[in-house]
């Protein structure tokens, strides 16, 4: 009786399993590996502005704090944005009348606020609360980097579950002293970050339902 199949079926079939095997388990770790890429997280991803606002200038330069514009980073989940009556009273008429400031005489005079673009996006499902994090000792720049040496702010960090869920494991690393008379806060030594933790009374807070309610 003749041979159903050619002699180099054995080889085909073996090479089509090795094939679909190594397809099975590479499509996993391909996804997993992309998923923490700047081009999936945003990390290094800036926002054109309406209005080119340098944190340089007003943070350095004219030693501005961070609470005069995002208020609620203290107080309220969200740090928010100042109304646009805020910005004015700092400028010289002059530069009011310039075309840099249009979209502000603009939102003056609508009563419309300055379509800022968020930079720094969380998920829809994940709560983040700035205020909990702010007063027990956690730095602006650990989540959103130096901020005021940037020319254009950009998303300083992946913001993946694994890199906030490496924090919640050992919060005590990165806490800073807060009576510092910069913006740059200090990193604490070992021995003053557990003075800290025992001060903030800080938790390791890494259950599902910390941050997905």
């Amino acid at each position: 009786m003749a041979q159903l199949f050619p002699p180099r079926a054995d080889i085909v079939v073996r090479t089509v399993l090795v094939v679909v095997a190594a397809f099975i388990a590479f499509v996993p770790l391909a996804v997993w590996a992309f998923a923490r890429t700047p081009a999936a997280t945003g990390q290094y991803h800036a926002e054109r502005q309406p209005i080119p606002f340098a944190h340089t200038l007003h943070v350095n330069g004219l030693r501005i704090d961070c609470r005069y514009c995002h208020a609620g980073a203290e107080r309220a989940p969200m740090a928010g944005l100042p109304p646009t009556s805020a910005c004015v009273p700092c400028h010289v008429d002059g530069l009011l009348r310039t075309t840099l400031f249009a979209p502000v005489r603009e939102s003056l005079s609508t009563g419309t606020p300055i379509r800022w673009r968020r930079v720094t996006r969380l998920p829809d499902f994940v709560f983040f609360n700035h205020a909990v994090h702010v007063r027990n000792g956690i730095e602006c720049s650990t989540c959103h980097g130096r901020v005021q040496r940037m020319q254009e702010v950009y998303q300083a960090a992946p913001l993946t579950m694994e890199w906030c869920v490496e924090c919640h494991r050992a919060p005590e690393r990165r806490l800073r002293l807060t009576d510092a008379d910069t913006p740059d806060w200090t990193r604490a030594d070992v021995a003053a970050s557990a003075r800290l933790a025992a001060q903030y009374d800080v938790a390791r807070l890494t259950s599902c339902t910390t941050c997905h309610r």
